[in-house]
């Protein structure tokens, strides 16, 4: 290109697209110039820190933004998106002195309501798009108010201070709960804790009176229930130690029945031995006088009485002489059945010769 063309194009300028880009760039340049002085004048306004426990909600220009963030460090645009931690672990709101008036028209403050709830992490945009962050303040403070004026006003003094006192907590519990529930699900009412109620002096001067009244009837009850417990504990001991003695008495009639029983047993075992015995002595000397009878038969024989004759009369020491002795003497009987039998001897010996011979 010669000199006299470059001079014409210097004299007409840069072309059009280049002069945007430089403008762009120096907006550009300009940002981050602002970005890094707020970071530096301002850093909190563009770096946060979500705590532990808690999740981000942000805003923009007013409008909520559907980002939640979790617990550590994020990054906002300064002066444009505005940041709000919301917890959602099991938090404790106290609502604290709320008034209200009883069935009869007594006026009572109930000191503290402490509300354990809890906001679940789900529904933390809905929540917030709805109630905003002081949800709590719709749902639980000014609810606790309602529901305590609602619980007074039909109930009366006696059964919000004494009677049914300790339903309080439940019935404030389900009655959030249900409202919770329909309207704001993302609020979980975990425990509701209501602390006794001030009433005026005078009433509650009367209340103690009666309570001490109470505490005397009590007293004598139990002064009735132990004395009754006492006389029953009398009557149960007495009936034990007539059941121990009558036990002891039972078992030693049996030791004793047994102990005779035993003895009638011994004694029939005694009978019976010498039942036995006596049996078995008079079976041997029957048996002993039987073989006896049998020897004596065996013995009687015209030898053996003639011997027994001639001893007899060997050992007698007195002789008779005359002529009757023989019939003093001598038994003419036994005499001839020995004569008789020799006879038969001597005939039996002849005609066992006679017989020899032929």
């Amino acid at each position: 290109m010669d000199p006299q063309q470059r001079r014409t194009e210097t004299a007409r300028g840069p072309p059009v697209g280049e002069t945007g880009g430089d403008v762009t760039s120096i907006f550009l340049s300009f940002g981050v110039f602002i970005a890094i002085a707020a970071l530096v004048m301002f850093p909190s306004s563009l770096v946060h820190q979500v705590p532990e426990g808690h999740v981000g909600a942000y805003w923009r220009g007013g409008a909520l933004l559907n980002i939640i963030s979790e617990p550590g460090f994020h990054l906002k645009l300064p002066f444009i998106t505005n940041y709000e931690p919301v917890q959602v672990t099991l938090q404790t709101d106290q609502v604290k002195d709320i008034p209200c008036g009883t069935k009869g028209g007594v006026m009572i403050t109930f000191e503290k309501i402490e509300v354990v709830n809890r906001l679940r992490k789900d529904y933390v945009y809905d929540t917030l798009l709805n109630y905003g962050v002081n949800y709590d303040n719709t749902w639980i403070y000014d609810k606790i108010h309602h529901e305590i004026n609602q619980f007074c006003s039909s109930h009366s003094l006696q059964q919000v201070y004494i009677d049914i006192f300790d339903q309080i907590d439940e019935r404030m519990k389900e009655a959030l709960q249900a409202d919770c529930t329909r309207y704001a699900p993302g609020i979980e009412i975990i425990s509701v804790r209501v602390t006794k109620p001030k009433i005026p002096e005078s009433v509650r001067r009367n209340f103690e009176q009666m309570e001490e009244e109470r505490t005397k009837v009590l007293i004598a009850i139990e002064k009735q229930r132990v004395a009754e417990k006492e006389a029953e504990t009398k009557k149960i001991m007495a009936i034990s130690e007539a059941e121990k003695n009558a036990n002891v008495s039972m078992i030693m009639m049996q030791q004793k029945l047994t102990e005779k029983d035993s003895s009638r047993r011994e004694a029939d075992i005694e009978n019976q031995m010498y039942l036995d015995r006596q049996k078995s002595l008079a079976d041997a000397d029957y048996y002993r006088v039987l073989k006896e009878a049998e020897a004596n038969k065996l013995k009687l024989t015209p030898e053996f009485l003639e011997l027994k004759f001639i001893d007899a009369i060997a050992r007698n020491t007195k002789i008779f002489f005359g002529d009757k002795v023989p019939n003093m003497v001598l038994d003419q009987r036994l005499l001839g059945n020995f004569l008789n039998h020799s006879t038969k001897d001597k005939s039996k010996d002849e005609n066992l010769e006679m017989a020899t011979d032929a």
